[in-house]
């Protein structure tokens, strides 16, 4: 019998597990949210260099 789905292997398995600490996860989130707000400005400042360029050339309002 497979003991890999029984509630004692299920909590063998539980104890194993490395769980992150707080300062890991801090870190992490705060990669994410400076990596999301570079790229935002990123895309903003691109779509305002390509309006500009074709406002230049004459198409758009």
């Amino acid at each position: 019998m497979d003991k890999t789905f029984s509630i004692s292997g299920i909590q063998k398995e539980i104890k194993r597990i490395r769980w992150p600490k707080a300062k890991d996860t801090m870190t992490s989130t705060a990669e994410v949210i400076l990596y999301t707000g570079f790229f935002a400005l990123f895309f903003v400042l691109c779509d305002f260099v390509v309006t500009f360029i074709l406002r230049l050339i004459g198409i758009g309002a």
